[in-house]
């Protein structure tokens, strides 16, 4: 795999002249030029990585629907992010886009501002591209004013460009935020169809004894089989239940735990080792965390 390491480095390999800052850079999409394609085929950011296109011709496939490229879209990389492309302008960064922007920035630049904290509270750092974010119209013009403005100071460097930046930044941050929100609601329909799958792979889990092949489910388990990543599964979940999958998953545990408790004659540790626990104790302390009562206890009420 390959790692790049600064954003010089990046500056370099899509053919721009050395960045102003070391740590911050926003460049235009259109001036970019890739002259080694075997270095995105498999590759990860040491900084974080914001992008807007526009006019780009593609579609992309959610769910049963597809969604089409010319209006804004927005994608976000993490640092350490391995990001897996068949070509350079498929995706993150597009040849095909006339406009949009590319802002680059290193964790250290954010040092000792509040967003070095904060900036972890955005799950979409960890959605992969088919989870991208599309823009109306409206929305795109905000982006695009909030990156022509981080542009403008990056090209007048003072003392004073770090907080200006670093505040431009949280406010992207926060319409993206927004804007995400409003993805999960006009996308009702296909949400409301990765619902019903979540429940069927949820049912299906313990119905088929895959506890006792595989252990616990997780979040990691339900969202790759949705081909969707752990965060944006939880984000879009919380939206429209209230829950993170991980809530949804604990839940279906506990009804499972009740029917076992008050329908069999298993004993505890043997409903532990069937729903998926290691160990009985695990169990016991899951079930009465969620209960107030002991598994035991629980199924007294029942004598």
């Amino acid at each position: 795999m390959n790692v790049i390491n600064s954003i010089s480095q990046f500056h370099k390999l899509v053919g721009l002249p050395e960045p102003l800052h070391p740590l911050v850079s926003v460049v235009k999409v259109g001036d970019m030029r890739f002259t080694d394609n075997e270095v995105w085929g498999q590759f990860s950011f040491n900084f974080y990585c914001i992008s807007m296109k526009s006019n780009v011709t593609a579609k992309s496939k959610y769910g049963q629907q597809y969604y089409d490229y010319n209006k804004g879209v927005m994608t976000f990389i993490a640092p350490k992010q391995v990001q897996l492309l068949d070509k350079p302008h498929d995706e993150i960064i597009s040849q095909e886009a006339s406009e949009g922007y590319v802002l680059l920035f290193h964790p250290d630049f954010l040092y000792k501002h509040s967003l070095a904290a904060t900036i972890k509270n955005y799950g979409f750092f960890s959605y992969t591209v088919n989870e991208a974010l599309h823009l109306s119209e409206k929305e795109e013009k905000n982006i695009a004013a909030i990156f022509q403005k981080i542009d403008e100071e990056y090209h007048h460097i003072d003392r004073h460009t770090q907080d200006i930046i670093l505040s431009q930044i949280d406010t992207l941050l926060n319409y993206s935020n927004r804007f995400y929100e409003r993805q999960f609601i006009t996308r009702k329909a296909v949400n409301h169809d990765v619902l019903t799958k979540m429940e069927h792979l949820l049912s299906d889990y313990f119905e088929h004894d895959e506890t006792l092949r595989n252990g616990l489910l997780t979040v990691e388990m339900i969202a790759g089989k949705l081909n969707l990543t752990p965060h944006y599964l939880s984000d879009m979940l919380r939206l429209h239940t209230g829950q993170s999958a991980q809530q949804h998953i604990h839940d279906k545990l506990i009804d499972k735990a009740k029917e076992y408790l008050s329908a069999t004659n298993l004993s505890v540790a043997q409903i532990a080792y069937q729903l998926g626990f290691e160990y009985p104790q695990s169990f016991n302390k899951f079930f009465k965390k969620k209960m107030n009562v002991s598994p035991l206890e629980f199924r007294q009420t029942f004598n």
